[in-house]
């Protein structure tokens, strides 16, 4: 009698504890979906802001006498000074970066406030969107691919009832990059490798699978997550677990809806529990538990290196992907592995440099 009670006991104990892992393991699938939902309706909104602040700075720009005229009597150098003035007032006073550039009606470049040296150069074999123009009067604002991969606010220049060109303001994911690492979240903007004979200032930008990693600030330390991870699965399925993280992919679509690529999102499980539920207080939770995370993740950025884990010789891979404000802490950690190393161990280093991924294409 004992023994049945025993056995009817240990069957209960055991069915309770199967009932509350798999509560446990549904609640967690809950809430990574919810997470997922969370990220990619915050990246949707940032995009939408940042792609509407572009088109502001155009349509004023696009509004200005002297660009106007400038592009009418065809110079150039006043081009050029006008843009290179406002983007850098606007730069000083703000600490805004604003790209804008002035493009001719047969699209060729006439000015840009960041260099001067491109004018008269033609765009128009690698800018597909700017067709758009030939049907539409109203401004346009996308994801697109140029030479590089960005979004592009391009607003039609017109001079009483006269098309004179285009006024364009871009912008390269830099700044969504850095609003979602201060989330705990680090975001690849990722362009179909097919792409490259057209996005030819990329060619040389790190590979994973069959995408080019589009934004140059993104976070080296998930890059080995990625290559091992099936692409078609996380395409198919949306979410992955792997290596202690947790991967959200969304496709991603330019101005006329074509898929392009895909923006991946990679969460490393440690900081699930500072996104909320969806029960909880909004207004109450999203700061107190962004205010932590950000405290969390500035103190393990100062604790640890992020370069601490990178060998001397995978810093040389490194160096042509890093941001200009990055370079000098950059080349300091590596002078500091290389200087470990003897001259011939140098010299036979640079001989067994090998590229990341090579891909071929023609300069249209």
């Amino acid at each position: 009698m004992f023994k049945k009670i025993f056995i009817i006991f240990i069957t209960i104990v055991i069915f309770i504890f199967i009932g509350v892992v798999y509560y446990k393991n549904e609640i967690k699938k809950q809430k990574i979906n919810d997470i997922m939902d969370q990220v990619t309706l915050t990246f949707d909104s940032e995009l939408k802001s940042h792609r509407m602040d572009d088109l502001e700075i155009a349509l004023v720009l696009s509004k200005n006498k002297g660009i106007v005229d400038a592009l009418e009597n065809d110079d150039e150098d006043l081009g050029h000074e006008i843009l290179f003035d406002i983007t850098s007032t606007i730069k000083n006073n703000t600490d805004i970066l604003i790209r804008a550039q002035i493009i001719t009606k047969e699209l060729n470049i006439f000015a840009r406030s960041w260099d001067d040296i491109y004018a008269g150069v033609p765009i128009g074999d690698y800018r597909d969107d700017l067709k758009y123009f030939n049907t539409h009067k109203t401004p346009r604002t996308s994801i697109e691919i140029g030479r590089r991969l960005g979004l592009k606010s391009t607003v039609p220049i017109y001079n009483n009832g006269v098309f004179l060109g285009f006024i364009e303001v871009i912008s390269f994911f830099k700044s969504i990059t850095d609003f979602f690492a201060s989330m705990g979240v680090d975001i690849y903007v990722l362009l179909d490798v097919k792409y490259s004979d057209s996005a030819v200032l990329m060619r040389e930008n790190l590979t994973i699978a069959n995408y080019i990693v589009s934004n140059r600030n993104y976070n080296y330390s998930h890059i080995q997550t990625l290559n091992s991870i099936d692409f078609k699965e996380l395409k198919l399925s949306q979410v992955v677990y792997l290596d202690n993280k947790y991967l959200f992919y969304k496709t991603m679509y330019d101005g006329n809806f074509k898929s392009i690529g895909a923006f991946v999102f990679v969460l490393p499980e440690r900081y699930l529990e500072y996104f909320r539920n969806p029960e909880d207080d909004i207004s109450f939770l999203i700061n107190v538990t962004r205010s932590s995370l950000y405290d969390v993740l500035k103190e393990e950025k100062y604790a640890q290196n992020i370069y601490d884990n990178y060998s001397a010789s995978a810093m040389v891979y490194l160096q042509n992907v890093i941001d200009k404000e990055d370079r000098q802490i950059f080349f300091d950690e590596a002078y500091e592995k290389f200087d470990k190393y003897s001259k011939d161990e140098l010299i036979q280093m640079m001989l067994e440099r090998k590229v990341v991924k090579k891909i071929n294409g023609k300069i249209k």
